[in-house]
């Protein structure tokens, strides 16, 4: 995939699903990391999106897509008692990374980086909770310039926010390394202490995989 600061701006046509989005078949796989910890670890140049303590003895990684009704199933039912159970109470730290499968779910990750940083994962929630609403319109540059303005932004500051090319290749440094060095090809997909798992995963199911880490 790539995309370009005009894309969004220009060529509206280019703000639709494509069919490339490997996260619609939703199935679930786990496996052992091939990658060493530094890949792991590699943040990209926009800096890493984290809650909880780094020196929580378990690490969850998660790579998702904003346009993916996989993340949004685990960002709308497991995400929030996730944070009760294990980051709010020391037990791990969360990193949060793009992996956008098309230039509507790229949009929406630039949007969600521009806004103030302590924003930022409220706007994600938020963006999965209305998924619906703006990911799988027949016009996707209206209902992003919609998203934009409905988390605060006027529609000059969504215009630049959206032709800044610095966050975009942040992103997309961040979803290349993903796939072609962590070979991360579905969304929502985990590294928890190292090991991939991958699906809408709910509490009790991704419990299993922190749990014996701890």
């Amino acid at each position: 995939m790539t995309i370009t600061r005009r894309t969004f701006l220009e060529h509206s046509s280019a703000l639709s699903i494509g069919a490339v989005s490997l996260s619609a078949v939703g199935f679930s796989s786990t496996g052992a990391l091939a990658a060493t910890e530094e890949q792991l670890m590699f943040a990209g140049p926009l800096g890493e999106k984290e809650l909880g303590s780094k020196d929580a003895p378990v690490t969850v990684i998660e790579y998702a897509s904003m346009t993916c009704g996989h993340c949004a199933t685990f960002h709308n039912t497991t995400y929030k008692p996730f944070l009760e159970k294990y980051v709010d109470t020391g037990k791990v730290h969360f990193i949060f990374r793009e992996f956008p499968f098309d230039p509507v779910a790229a949009a929406a990750f630039m949007l969600a980086r521009c806004a103030p940083e302590e924003k930022y994962f409220d706007i994600i929630t938020f963006m999965f909770e209305q998924q619906r609403q703006w990911a799988f319109s027949d016009n996707p540059r209206g209902a992003i310039f919609n998203l934009g303005k409905q988390i605060g932004f006027t529609q000059k500051e969504i215009e630049e926010c959206l032709t800044n090319q610095e966050i975009l290749d942040g992103v997309t440094t961040v979803r290349n390394h993903a796939a072609n060095v962590l070979g991360v090809d579905a969304t929502p997909t985990f590294f928890i202490n190292g090991e991939k798992v991958s699906g809408a995963l709910s509490i009790d199911e991704i419990s299993k995989y922190v749990d014996k880490h701890l």
